[in-house]
């Protein structure tokens, strides 16, 4: 039997698993709309509070006092329970990477809640995820973490966490706008892994951490990094298209163009392009803005010429490796980054997956042998 006999969808390709009301992606358009929002709309002016908000209350915007009340309710739950800082300060010791340090510290972030609902969980997780990135960070660099304080918002505390420094308006902004771009985005694998595990009827703690090992796959969270790497490279602009024509002529992919399922430009980096214009402004080197920009330019004719009629064009980790840059983001934070925002996501489908009340258990098709002899191993 072949797939398209037995009904079976590799990788679940084209298979419906879920209604939500928190996201909508299509591919074909470019469009990518969250809570009913278009992602050009809602990302460059909502706080991260807000959007967190949205996703977890069936896509309404919280009024001032509901959205007072919810981001003192983050700030208050910032700090880390002793044993996950502990923990962190061992891995930190074999220098592992931050990813497998997050994955390892998301299970112990509700230790000193007591007994508690999942919309608790979901704050302490929301709250002490970027705890976690920073501090790790810090002690990974032989540095004292440095404590969350309450008076900043969660992005600007996240950064300040990162560097001892309250950061800028502009940094914030560029840093809010990069996390309510990654907040959501449909079905994608880090997030039906948490709607699997809290359909079981598991807890909001467990569900998040098997997103996290989920993201942390790089075929799931991608690699900004590259992207930038070869923007560097390059160095000015008029060696751009001979570098580029040189990969192309190699057969080699040009990081931060194409994407699997946007087949036309994917809006999430037309927003992060701009939040990045808008902070190398305000507080960076223009320099390498208008580089990355003649690369992009320069690439996308490239990729027309080579692959006619592919429509590859700059996808969303192009642009987020020149924000987080900007940023003084290391490129081993780019992905923990992206974790800061995308748990605001799945905590939504996690609330989403609980009130359906339904379990998902797919089927398999059966493809082995039947009816075999059992041979004693004395005689195998």
């Amino acid at each position: 039997m072949t797939a398209e006999t037995n009904g079976y969808k590799p990788g679940l390709e084209g298979v419906v698993a879920a209604e939500t009301r928190l996201s909508s992606v299509d591919g074909q358009k470019g469009e990518l709309i969250i809570g009913g929002f278009a992602i050009e709309e809602l990302a460059s002016h909502a706080a991260f509070e807000e959007v967190c908000y949205l996703l977890w209350h069936d896509a309404d915007l919280p009024t001032q006092a509901e959205l007072t009340a919810f981001q003192q309710e983050l700030a208050a739950l910032r700090q880390l329970p002793g044993a996950t800082l502990h923990l962190l300060e061992e891995a930190a010791s074999y220098k592992v990477h931050v990813m497998d340090a997050l994955r390892s510290a998301a299970g112990s972030l509700d230790l000193d809640l007591g007994e508690t609902d999942d919309l608790q969980r979901a704050k302490a997780l929301t709250a002490r995820i970027p705890t976690v990135v920073a501090a790790y960070w810090r002690l990974r660099q032989g540095k004292a973490p440095v404590a969350p304080r309450q008076d900043l918002g969660h992005t600007a505390n996240y950064l300040y966490m990162l560097t001892g420094e309250v950061p800028s308006p502009a940094r914030v902004r560029g840093m809010e706008t990069y996390l309510n771009t990654v907040s959501d985005h449909g079905l994608n694998a880090s997030t039906f892994t948490a709607r699997v595990i809290i359909a079981t009827q598991s807890d909001m703690v467990s569900a998040v951490t098997g997103a996290i090992g989920a993201l942390k796959g790089p075929l799931h969270g991608g690699a900004p990094g590259p992207a930038l790497d070869m923007v560097f490279e390059i160095g000015q602009a008029d060696r751009a298209e001979p570098y580029l024509r040189a990969m192309l002529d190699r057969g080699e992919r040009l990081m931060g163009f194409g994407h699997r399922v946007y087949k036309v430009r994917d809006p999430r980096a037309d927003v992060l392009a701009h939040a990045a214009e808008k902070m190398y402004q305000a507080d960076g080197d223009m320099r390498l803005y208008e580089l990355a920009k003649t690369v992009e330019s320069v690439a996308i004719r490239l990729l027309d010429e080579y692959k006619p009629g592919r429509n590859l064009r700059t996808n969303v980790e192009f642009f987020t490796a020149l924000l987080l840059h900007g940023l003084d983001l290391d490129t081993d934070l780019f992905t923990p980054t992206f974790a800061v925002g995308r748990v605001a996501g799945w905590v939504g489908h996690c609330f989403e997956q609980q009130r359906t009340g339904r379990l998902i258990r797919p089927q398999s098709v059966y493809i082995g042998e039947r009816d075999r002899p059992w041979v004693p191993v004395e005689a195998r």
